[in-house]
This record gives C-alpha cells, sequence and structure tokens, in this order.
C-alpha cells in the first residue's frame, strides 16, 4: 500500500524508523498541493505535525481541501494534542513515538472505516461537505471559508447552546488569537446571507452565545 507522507514547507523531517520497518510505500509530498499528482496511488495521507504545528494544520486543510477522499491521519508530538482541533480536518492521529504495530492498527482501522454521510441538513439549511455547498430553501449560499464552517457547525448541533468561547474553539481554532467579537461579526453576515425568511433560525441566547434552529 502506498501512503503519501506529507511535510510541511521547510519542515522536512525523516519518516519515523517504526513506520518504516512497515511494508508500505512512503510517498513524499512537500506542502500538500499536489498529492493527487505526487502520490495518485496513495491509499492513505499522513501528515507530520513533529516540526511546525501550524505549518501541519495548514497542509491538513489543504489535503482537505485537495478534491481527494484520502483518510488523514496526523503524526503529531504528545505535546501537540492541546491544539488539535476538529477544525484540522483529520480523520485520525498517531503519536509520533508510537511504535509499529500501533502505526498498522492506525492506518488499517482508516482504510476500513466505511465513509460517513457528509451531508448535514437541519429545517430549510443543508451542508453537503463533499461539495463544500450550503443551500437554504434549495438556494446555494455564497459563504467564504470560516463562513461555511460555522454554519457547518452550528447545523451539526442544531438544539444546543453554543458559547462564542466554543465556537472559536471549534471553529476558529485553538492558535486563532481574536476575541469573541469575531464571532458575533460572522453571526451577523451568515443571518445576512440566510436572508430575512430564514435569518431566524440563528438566535441568540443573550450573555452566552447561539443556538442553531431552536423554536422552529
Amino acid at each position: 500500500m502506498e501512503i503519501a507522507f506529507v511535510t510541511p514547507r521547510g519542515a522536512m523531517s525523516p519518516p519515523p524508523s517504526a513506520l518504516e520497518l512497515l511494508n508500505h510505500e512512503l510517498r513524499h509530498v512537500v506542502g500538500g498541493d499536489d498529492v493527487g499528482k505526487l502520490a495518485p496511488e496513495a491509499s492513505l495521507v499522513m501528515v507530520d505535525a513533529r516540526t511546525d504545528l501550524v505549518a501541519a494544520r495548514t497542509a491538513c486543510l489543504v489535503v482537505h481541501g485537495s478534491g481527494t477522499d484520502w483518510p488523514i491521519l496526523l503524526l503529531v508530538p504528545a505535546s501537540g494534542l492541546s491544539v488539535v482541533g476538529l477544525d484540522w480536518q483529520i480523520d485520525d492521529f498517531v503519536l509520533e513515538d508510537a511504535g509499529p504495530a500501533e502505526f498498522e492498527a492506525r492506518i488499517r482501522f482508516l482504510l476500513q472505516v466505511q465513509p460517513a454521510n457528509k451531508t448535514l441538513s437541519v429545517g430549510p439549511v443543508v451542508i453537503d461537505e463533499d461539495a463544500y455547498l450550503a443551500t437554504v430553501g434549495g438556494q446555494p449560499l455564497d459563504l467564504t471559508y470560516t463562513e461555511f464552517e460555522l454554519l457547518k457547525y452550528l447545523v451539526a448541533h442544531p438544539g444546543r447552546v453554543l458559547t462564542r468561547e466554543q465556537l472559536l474553539s471549534e471553529v476558529w481554532g485553538y492558535d486563532y488569537y481574536g476575541g469573541a467579537r469575531t464571532v458575533d461579526v460572522h453571526i451577523r453576515r451568515l443571518r445576512a446571507k440566510l436572508g430575512p425568511e430564514y435569518d431566524a433560525w440563528i438566535s441568540t441566547v443573550r450573555n452566552v452565545g447561539y443556538r442553531f434552529g431552536a423554536n422552529r
């Protein structure tokens, strides 16, 4: 089996010795931009986060947005786990000091997992993750990347009160240094794009945060 081993630009390190002991072909790709061209026969993408977490997150997003459906396995040091979140768009992670058996188990698990349904819908809003498309009342929405991720997170948690801090953590990530005001600005933009017929699907919970689909 071929694995695309992606290292961030300027952070090239050799693959872990435990991984090289396995009977897999490693195809090295820098940055992730050309992963589809450089490793067309790959079954899985492993992103190296051992030396540069910020660049590794960018590489994960690049691979995720490349139009491929390969599982993404993050190779990460234990010290980096505190900053890894859903916004990295990975399918699983493995610690850098794992042994050959754990590497093989993680790889085998990802390749055996059936693709999940990547369409979310609540009321008039439908999120198609594969097509990276959001619609309301059957009409496509022109959203920025962050607006799409924010709406997707809201739709994935209907009826739940989500604090501004929680939204910042899950949508923007732990490495984002902006304040909670950023959430309010993006919520206003989302409501404007949903239009007057549907903007009430995002309700404000005073002094707490926001809720999607409540009382609808």
